[in-house]
């Protein structure tokens, strides 16, 4: 909270009054004359300076008394950017919350994958973000209850339990608190505004839509998927990426499709409480929080990315739905073609991997985990004695738990951590840190096709020059990246390994 002098106060109220929706999840607006709490593009009447304060989080406004406004719903925007941009302790247990770390695990749960004591992260958590893990988690539900409740026509009693609530009487409650209203009058709202369509329902699938940044190359990140998709484990057909999934409770298969600055999620899941879980990871594997504006203009300073920026604006970094299997994607590709790791990566899944309970003809397998890697990888794993040897310790390492990689190890860490590895390079430590944490200031000036890539936008192609010109584009590296990747191949998305 700062004060109406404060220049931080003085900006997010500007961007309020103009209703700026490029700011729409990066802070909340709450209005204590009305007692409400706004995204800064609610098209209500600017309230006064003096009765205004600003959050980071949802939470924080719940905290302050406050209750989400009916008019312009607050979560229902993309994320806050500032948890991949920032790599605090906050920042990374809020990437945990958001993959439902403390609806699974608890507070106490939260703070040992962290670290640091439950006390500790409280209050830390409070003076930063303005809410308890407790609170951030019980926003995240909220904001989890309303999409379901809104955009499907799951019976409310598994939407409790699907939204990360324990029982009938707290999901009321936190309804109640949070949106001053019930869950059924919530749903007959999205039936007056004509969003739950009959079109979209399949029985035993969920459809839920994700809102992201604009602008948004959806269709970029779907291309990078179809580059490297395994064979039995993922297809794209007709712009539709589908795969099958191993969340916390069971087995998904998910249909992902991009429609406009939107990705619309079709999932058919053993156990609807991964479905809150599952959001979450396709929000991070498309980027969907992304600050586009702000990157494509800091980008296009730098003359010779400027056509590429304007070529293909909003691109993103693609992310990792499964961080464990970004780490031997790596591993696989970081000597061999795209296709070469494709064929390996499918033939590991195909005698690894557990059968996908709803699958088909295309996706018939999940892609196999850390632990039958270690137990059965060496059997099947063919190529240098050396690179079987590494996949084989890390795959060891990430089962006992020697080595996690997870979206809550702060990148500095997980670069050590992986990197003290036999076998494992900054190449390979730079990709995980990209795709699992979404670390958005990473060059791969390693790679040979970001080196060449560059060579055809003007930049230079030597490592060490392009690795010192490219201090310029930090802290989004990262994206840069993207770009030259996709000149490396004109006319085609971005291309890289593995």
């Amino acid at each position: 909270m700062h004060s109406p002098d404060d220049p931080v106060f003085k900006r997010r109220y500007r961007a309020m009054k103009a209703k700026d929706a490029r700011f729409d999840g990066q802070f909340i607006t709450g209005v204590h004359s009305t007692g409400i709490y706004c995204r800064p593009s609610c098209p209500a009447r600017t309230p006064n300076p003096q009765n205004v304060s600003f959050y980071l989080t949802a939470a924080a406004a719940h905290e302050a008394g406050l209750r989400a406004c009916k008019r312009c719903f607050p979560d229902a925007v993309p994320g806050s950017p500032e948890w991949n941009l920032r790599d605090d302790l906050s920042a990374r247990a809020m990437r945990l919350i958001d993959d439902g770390v403390v609806d699974r695990e608890g507070v106490d749960g939260l703070a040992h994958r962290l670290g640091y004591t439950p006390r500790h992260l409280t209050r830390v958590l409070t003076a930063e973000l303005g809410a308890g893990p407790q609170a951030l988690a019980r926003a995240h539900r909220a904001q989890s209850a309303r999409v379901l409740l809104q955009s499907t026509e799951l019976p409310v009693t598994q939407v409790v339990f699907a939204s990360g609530f324990s029982s009938v009487r707290a999901f009321n409650d936190t309804i109640s608190a949070v949106y001053e209203t019930s869950p059924s009058a919530l749903r007959e709202k999205a039936r007056a505004a004509h969003r739950l369509l009959p079109g979209e329902r399949d029985a035993g699938v969920v459809t839920i839509t994700l809102p992201a940044r604009a602008p948004f190359d959806g269709a970029g990140v779907i291309d990078f998927l179809a580059h490297r998709a395994v064979p039995g484990v993922e297809t794209v057909v007709d712009g539709v990426y589908r795969r099958g999934l191993l969340l916390p409770h069971g087995q998904a298969l998910v249909s992902l499709e991009v429609r406009g600055d939107s990705v619309v999620c079709r999932a058919r899941l053993q156990n609807l409480s991964d479905l809150s879980t599952l959001a979450a990871r396709v929000r991070r594997l498309f980027d969907l929080d992304a600050d586009a504006e702000a990157i494509d203009e800091a980008l296009r300073e730098v003359a010779e990315l400027c056509r590429s920026v304007d070529a293909v604006p909003g691109i993103r970094v693609p992310g990792a739905t499964e961080p464990h299997e970004i780490v031997f994607r790596a591993l696989v590709g970081q000597q061999v073609s795209t296709k070469a790791a494709r064929t390996v990566l499918g033939h590991l899944a195909a005698e690894l991997g557990e059968p996908l309970a709803f699958g088909d003809e295309a996706t018939t397998t999940l892609f196999p985990t850390a632990a039958q890697i270690a137990e059965g990888g060496r059997a099947v794993l063919r190529g240098p004695a050396k690179r079987i040897d590494t996949i084989i310790r890390v795959a060891e390492a990430l089962a006992s738990g020697e080595l996690v990689v997870d979206v809550g190890v702060a990148q500095a860490q997980l670069t050590a951590d992986l990197v003290a590895l036999p076998g494992i390079g900054d190449w390979t430590a730079g990709y995980v840190a990209m795709r699992v944490l979404g670390a958005p200031d990473v060059l791969l000036d390693g790679d040979l096709a970001i080196r060449a890539g560059a060579g055809r936008l003007g930049l230079p192609s030597g490592r060490r020059e392009l690795a010192r010109f490219a201090e310029r584009l930090s802290p989004w590296r990262s994206y840069a990246g993207m770009h030259l990747w996709r000149a490396a191949q004109p006319g085609t998305s971005p291309a890289a390994r593995s």
